[in-house]
C-alpha cells in the first residue's frame, strides 16, 4: 500500500526498522503519508544509466564515424529531404528576386516550373538563368 500512496514501485520502498510498530499500526493511505514525510517510510531513488563511459569517450573524440554508422546513407538522410531542402532555397531565391523586380512575373512563373520539374540544379544555376532572361 505504501508503493501505490506513494506512486512508485515495491522495490523502491525503504522501511526504517526503528518505525517497524508504526508501520505496522499504520493501515490508512493517511498514516502511510505522515510516516513518508517523519522518516519512517523512504522512497529510494530512481537507478539509471550511468552516461560516464560514454562521456569519457566523447571527450576523447571516439564520437560515431564512418564504421559504426548502420544503413546507407540516404537511409539516414533522406533523398526526399535533400530534394525539399533544395527546392525551398530555389523558390525563396526566387520569392526575393520577385519582390526585388529583379525579375518580371513571367519569367518567375517559368523558372519556378523549372524549379518544380527538376530542371535547376542549385542557387548558382538558378542565378545564370536570371541573368539569361534578363537579357
Amino acid at each position: 500500500m505504501a508503493a501505490d500512496t506513494l506512486g512508485v514501485g515495491e522495490d523502491r520502498i525503504i522501511m526504517d526498522p526503528e518505525a517497524q510498530d508504526l508501520i505496522q499500526d499504520a493501515i490508512t493511505r493517511s498514516t502511510i503519508r505522515g510516516l513518508a514525510g517523519m522518516g519512517g517510510i523512504k522512497v529510494a531513488p530512481v537507478k539509471g544509466v550511468s552516461r560516464g563511459r560514454a562521456r569519457v569517450k566523447h571527450s576523447k573524440g571516439k564520437s560515431r564515424k564512418q564504421g559504426s554508422f548502420t544503413g546507407p546513407y540516404t537511409s539516414r538522410n533522406p533523398r526526399k529531404d535533400a530534394w525539399m531542402k533544395k527546392v525551398r532555397a530555389l523558390r525563396w531565391r526566387l520569392k526575393v528576386a520577385r519582390e526585388r523586380n529583379e525579375i518580371g512575373k513571367d519569367v518567375y512563373k517559368r523558372l519556378y516550373r523549372q524549379v518544380k520539374g527538376g530542371q535547376v540544379r542549385d542557387v548558382k544555376h538558378l542565378a545564370e538563368l536570371m541573368k539569361e532572361a534578363r537579357r
